[in-house]
């Protein structure tokens, strides 16, 4: 489980074809404390570290991760947002994060305002998620709150520590960003939409 404080960025050096699968070797300022078979988020996805070497780790996406996520638009070069597993003793800053992506959502607008940054997203509501005003999001790993909530569409704002410490820095309009939706708001859909 997370929580969607972002630990980290990391930086992707190398992505390789195994079949139907991507590895991605990442370089960041955690990777050396890493192990192997650890579950790290990257930008939000729970992936399993099948390697660490110095600065780096690797990571294995399976064919099912990669066509639900953004994974299959990421570069070497681009950035990762990275969240280590919470430890039981902990604070619980953020929210329930289980690294689990629901689904994708395009970057409508990003403006500046003066000292954040405003961001629209929009999301295919035909797959049965939600947000509502004032509730929780992951984006890219990140726990935010939403507001201007309407189906499909909503809006987050960027405080400038989250901009500086996290890859929305780099991220602009028509960008793809991997959701995750509240768990207890999925639980409560799911429920009230039984028949």
């Amino acid at each position: 489980m997370f929580t969607g404080i972002i630990e980290s960025k990391g930086e992707i050096i190398s992505i390789e074809k195994s079949g139907s699968n991507l590895d991605f070797t990442i370089k960041s300022n955690i990777s050396n404390e890493l192990k192997i078979d650890q579950s790290v988020a990257h930008n939000g996805i729970c992936l399993t570290v099948t390697k660490v070497a110095g600065d780096t780790h690797q990571v294995t996406a399976v064919e099912e991760t990669i066509l639900k996520t953004n994974l299959r638009d990421v570069s070497t070069g681009d950035s990762f947002n990275l969240e280590r597993c919470m430890v039981a003793n902990g604070r619980f800053d953020g929210h329930i994060v289980q690294g689990h992506v629901d689904q994708t959502a395009i970057c409508k607008k990003v403006k500046e305002l003066d000292g954040s940054w405003l961001y629209e997203f929009e999301y295919d509501p035909s797959i049965g998620n939600i947000t509502v005003e004032k509730g929780s999001i992951t984006i890219n790993g990140v726990s935010l709150t939403c507001f201007n909530s309407n189906e499909g569409k909503f809006t987050v704002t960027i405080i400038p520590y989250t901009f500086e410490h996290t890859n929305f820095k780099s991220l602009k309009e028509s960008d793809l960003v991997n959701l995750e939706f509240d768990i207890i708001g999925k639980y409560v859909s799911k429920l009230l939409n039984k028949s």
